[in-house]
């Protein structure tokens, strides 16, 4: 039996390319998909929802392409492991109903990048969530880096959700069948990966995503404080020698020594210092 690398198992992390995730085939939503536009289909809704043992959690927004303008939530996915229900909160509203299922603690729900939906949501009216897992946290203990659904999804179960429809309009009159089926999917996939991940069946040593992750550039070597001294030492001893430093065409600081130039004895000079000696000798 082959035995694994200790230090090679402890350090790897799964990661997936651009180019990997391109190549992908495209994933598709499997399931009933139903549209809630009017508040009296929410109780049945929720009592649909409130069934299942896990709820998978997701939300879409109007794009906006005006600088500083902001929508509002306009749709709130929430889906068991067959169905998904779609709540149009620019017509419905975030009622209270679905406010009580989303602080229902007892109720399992799992999103990614949850925290970005609450404060969304909270646009809408004051609310709580609870039972929330984060898929971007979970996965990190199978050692998935990275957080997009779409590149999780591709490490595990090898296909990709297309994101063509992220930036159509959600408060259109009407949704098409692709946004329909994108949203949908979204949802789904957080309950999927979650059953997958916590049935036990994933081993990451056998995904082909595996790599090491690359080493970290060295840092500048400090110098020792005994270099320290030995260069501070040696400038003071330049300094006493009267020499000053000189930058080098390199930029680096190189001593000179500075010697004072000898004063030339004219003629004139040295007959001068024999007269002043003659006086004194008189004197």
């Amino acid at each position: 039996m082959r035995r694994m690398n200790t230090n090679l198992m402890n350090n790897s992390i799964l990661t997936i390319t651009k180019e990997q995730l391109a190549s992908l085939p495209v994933a598709t939503f499997v399931g009933g998909i139903h549209l809630i536009e009017r508040g009296e289909d929410v109780d049945a809704a929720i009592a649909n929802l409130r069934s299942s043992d896990v709820i998978g959690f997701d939300t879409e927004t109007r794009p906006s392409f005006k600088k500083g303008y902001l929508h509002t939530v306009s749709l709130l996915q929430l889906s068991t492991r067959t169905d998904c229900f779609l709540f149009r909160l620019n017509k419905i509203g975030l009622c209270q109903p679905l406010v009580d299922l989303l602080e229902d603690e007892k109720i399992l729900k799992v999103g990614l990048s949850i925290h970005d939906d609450f404060h969304s949501l909270r646009k809408l009216t004051e609310i709580d969530p609870k039972g929330f897992i984060d898929l971007q946290h979970y996965v990190k203990e199978f050692r998935i880096i990275d957080n997009s659904l779409t590149r999780i999804y591709g490490i595990l179960f090898g296909e990709r959700i297309s994101k063509g429809q992220r930036l159509t309009n959600w408060e259109a009159e009407t949704l098409s069948p692709a946004q329909q089926g994108y949203a949908a999917l979204d949802a789904l996939a957080c309950v999927t990966i979650y059953d997958y991940l916590n049935s036990g069946k994933f081993d990451p040593q056998q995904s082909e995503y595996l790599t090491t992750p690359p080493e970290p550039p060295a840092l500048p070597q400090e110098a020792t404080p005994v270099q320290t001294q030995a260069q501070e030492k040696g400038a003071a001893q330049n300094q006493d020698a009267g020499q000053q430093p000189e930058k080098t065409a390199s930029g680096d600081k190189a001593t000179k020594v500075v010697k004072k130039p000898r004063k030339k004895r004219t003629k004139s000079s040295l007959s001068t210092s024999k007269s002043k000696s003659k006086e004194k000798t008189e004197k």
